[in-house]
């Protein structure tokens, strides 16, 4: 029992690295491009299903604390989208199905999309307007099942059923960074800081 909870420090220590590996490959066009699409988004609507939509909601959270215009796609009060309002889609694969035809009807509404994603040649990459893709650094979404990252950051080998960021975990830990690191950038072009933030948390709680 004891080594088994000794590994933790280790799997932290690999998701670290792995966020610093993505970030040094990251096409800082992609990240261009998303970053002045926030900036010019008239409203802004977010989309993501499972894990992945909880990280959406989480960004749309901090958008709203920006004093963005951010509705969730799917919620009783998410009003009717217009010509020139932006959606942001996470999806890992870029295949969802329900995320697909979400995009696929804010095409046809004349709306943008942006994806943030771990597969650049997806069914939602090409009809994307904008797309920032993570990586894939496990394998995952191209269904590999070896342990690459695993043995290069520890040079150690473990079995193929390595329990590092199983399924989807990488994504979506480097969609959580990423989307922070994006209000951080956005904070700074709008000239905010913590204080005009705190200023729109909830106060009915």
């Amino acid at each position: 029992m004891t080594e088994e909870f000794s590994d933790i420090p280790l799997f932290m220590e690999q998701m670290a690295e792995s966020i610093r590996k993505t970030t040094g490959q990251l096409d800082k066009s992609q990240t261009s491009a998303f970053f002045q699409r926030m900036l010019a988004a008239k409203r802004v609507y977010v989309a993501g299903a499972g894990r992945s939509g909880l990280i959406a909601r989480a960004f749309a959270m901090r958008l709203l604390h920006l004093g963005f215009d951010v509705y969730v796609v799917g919620e009783t009060v998410t009003p009717a989208l217009q010509p020139g309002d932006t959606l942001v889609v996470f999806s890992g694969s870029g295949e969802t199905h329900t995320m697909a035809t979400f995009c696929s009807t804010v095409r046809d509404l004349g709306g943008r999309i942006c994806l943030i994603t771990a597969s650049p040649d997806s069914t939602i990459s090409r009809v994307a307007d904008c797309v920032v893709n993570l990586g894939d650094l496990t394998g995952y979404y191209r269904g590999d099942t070896s342990t690459f990252e695993e043995r290069q950051v520890t040079g150690q080998y473990r079995s193929a059923a390595s329990a590092f960021a199983p399924l989807g975990t990488l994504f979506e830990t480097l969609a959580l960074v990423f989307s922070d690191a994006v209000i951080s950038a956005l904070m700074e072009a709008k000239k905010e800081g913590a204080p005009e933030l705190k200023g729109r948390l909830t106060n009915m709680e």
